[in-house]
């Protein structure tokens, strides 16, 4: 599937991507009312990776729902979408509002923005305020409900039991890890908010390892992602525990990533001799 965030709202790709070869299309975030994101300059490329502070830039969900849903219900893959807030009541509109649209297979819960009401923390690096929104939400809707984490926390397994407790149906982990570039002639951070996520394949053994921590404490499917390029990082999130994953930043380099990365798992499973993906979720032999 795609990552929120890195795939626009699907319109943008269809004429480079065929969508309905894809498992899931997770739309960039929405939040209730358009907004700008963060001043420029908010993206730089890092050894192996790439910091970003885009600030959730979009039209919001209304427009969303009215210009692209449309455009989208032509095609067989699931369309996820993905919300934020800075309030709890704020993911419970939105939620509320995508449970009363046809075409909506699933929502993601972008719980890793800042929580106003606790001095700008994210939501999930607090299992008390993870398991308040989550519960908020599953209220409002009878779809499925991901909650999407943070892994700038002490134990993200710990956060994901409080995500399943108050009713998510499924996790998605990691997302972006702080980070800090800076110009060392301008002595100027390279971008404007000091600080922002890195994704790309720099943090990809950091989300294998919470992947498989998240996988080993919960009984609900776990949806991996964080720098898998190809077939083979994929497979490590697959073994690690994770029922599916989630291609972000290599769409960047190439739009149709994710096609290459289906193509490859179709490949190694013929060369195994393996019938099926599943047999491969959560297999590791870890040293004991």
């Amino acid at each position: 599937m795609t990552a929120s965030g890195t795939f626009g709202y699907g319109r943008e790709m269809a004429e480079m991507v065929d969508l309905n070869r894809l498992g899931a299309l997770v739309v960039k975030t929405l939040q209730l009312e358009a907004r700008p994101g963060n001043p420029s300059p908010r993206i730089c490329e890092t050894p192996a990776g790439m910091i970003n502070s885009i600030g959730l830039p979009g039209a919001g969900i209304e427009h969303f729902l009215a210009e692209d849903l449309p455009f989208l219900r032509r095609y067989e893959t699931p369309v996820i979408l993905s919300v934020a807030g800075c309030r709890v009541e704020e993911y419970e509109a939105l939620v509320r509002r995508a449970d009363e649209c046809e075409g909506i297979a699933a929502i993601e819960l972008n719980i890793s923005c800042p929580n106003v009401k606790q001095g700008g923390l994210a939501f999930s690096v607090d299992p008390a305020a993870t398991a308040g929104v989550v519960s908020a939400c599953r209220a409002a809707t009878r779809k499925p409900l991901i909650a999407k984490l943070t892994p700038n926390v002490t134990s993200i397994a710990a956060i994901a039991r409080a995500a399943e407790d108050a009713g998510a149906d499924a996790i998605a982990a990691i997302n972006t890890i702080l980070a800090m570039a800076i110009n060392v002639r301008t002595r100027r951070p390279r971008i404007a908010t000091n600080v922002g996520g890195l994704s790309g394949p720099a943090i990809r053994p950091v989300a294998v390892r919470m992947v498989w921590e998240i996988a080993s404490a919960v009984r609900i499917p776990v949806i991996g992602m964080g720098g898998i390029m190809n077939a083979e990082d994929a497979l490590e999130f697959i073994l690690a525990g994770a029922t599916a994953v989630a291609v972000g930043t290599a769409t960047f380099r190439d739009p149709a990533a994710a096609l290459g990365v289906i193509d490859g798992l179709e490949a190694f499973l013929r060369e195994q001799g393996i019938a099926r993906i599943r047999e491969l979720v959560g297999a590791v032999e870890v040293w004991r």
